[in-house]
């Protein structure tokens, strides 16, 4: 029997890169997944590769940043699809600049997305799953929040409250039988990193800069992050939470 037989997946941002990989992998491993994007058409594409190759998705329209918006497509995917059994907060937006140019308007989006629209996630997931006292939720943060990053100083800060805020979690809800960890993607060949790049003065340079420091020799893939999501969110992980773990093809080395 597939290991997520059953089981109700959440992915958000479930449209890109690393969230599409992701929502395949879960299906393939038999979840029925709900893949969350403020982009519907991108969160319908993934879907329906899903279904056409015979897997079980749906897809949701959802402004993280959002409350209510939230709540609604929670209530709609337990309605639809049953009880969310996995949650992975995955949904994220970045700018490439110096801290002291950027602006207040800026670190409200980043904020927004990053840190505010996973509280918002956690809030409306986490009370059913207490209830249930069975849960997996997998938070998406990055490398930037172990080791910092030049160019991505309230990036960083949010990802960093999210590992923080991971490990609190994984303490509180613990004997509820919910675990709580974080994948941290290190530079990952995605149209985010691609986005990140437009903001530098070469892209190019950029990219093979990251390519040129990561000692296994290339940027992620999408399905290296994947990997590790599914990880953390099938009962091989059941024993673990509150853990950090990188996926950065070396470029980072944290006991």
């Amino acid at each position: 029997m597939p290991q997520f037989d059953g089981k109700t997946v959440i992915v958000t941002g479930g449209g890109g890169g690393i969230g599409g990989a992701t929502c395949r992998r879960f299906a393939r491993d038999g979840a029925q997944v709900a893949v969350f994007d403020m982009h519907l058409g991108a969160a319908e594409k993934v879907a329906a590769d899903i279904r056409a190759a015979g897997g079980q998705a749906q897809a949701f329209h959802c402004d993280i940043t959002d409350r209510a918006a939230v709540d609604a497509a929670v209530a709609a995917t337990e309605a639809q699809l049953g009880p969310v059994a996995v949650l992975v907060n995955n949904a994220g937006w970045d700018i490439f600049k110096p801290f002291v140019k950027t602006a207040p308007a800026e670190w409200a989006k980043l904020i927004d997305i990053n840190l505010t629209g996973a509280l918002h996630m956690l809030h409306a997931v986490l009370p059913g799953m207490a209830e249930r006292r069975a849960g997996r939720i997998v938070n998406v943060a990055s490398d930037a929040a172990r080791g910092g990053s030049s160019g991505e100083a309230v990036y960083s800060a949010c990802k960093g409250g999210l590992v923080a805020l991971s490990k609190t979690l994984a303490r509180e809800h613990a004997r509820q039988g919910i675990t709580v960890n974080v994948v941290c993607p290190g530079p990952t060949d995605t149209a985010l990193l691609a986005g990140v790049a437009e903001g530098a003065r070469d892209p190019a340079k950029l990219i093979e800069a990251f390519r040129s420091a990561i000692p296994l020799g290339r940027l992620g893939q999408p399905d290296d992050l994947a990997n590790a999501i599914v990880f953390f969110g099938s009962d091989d992980a059941s024993f673990i939470t509150g853990q950090v773990i990188s996926v950065s093809g070396g470029l980072t080395m944290h006991g």
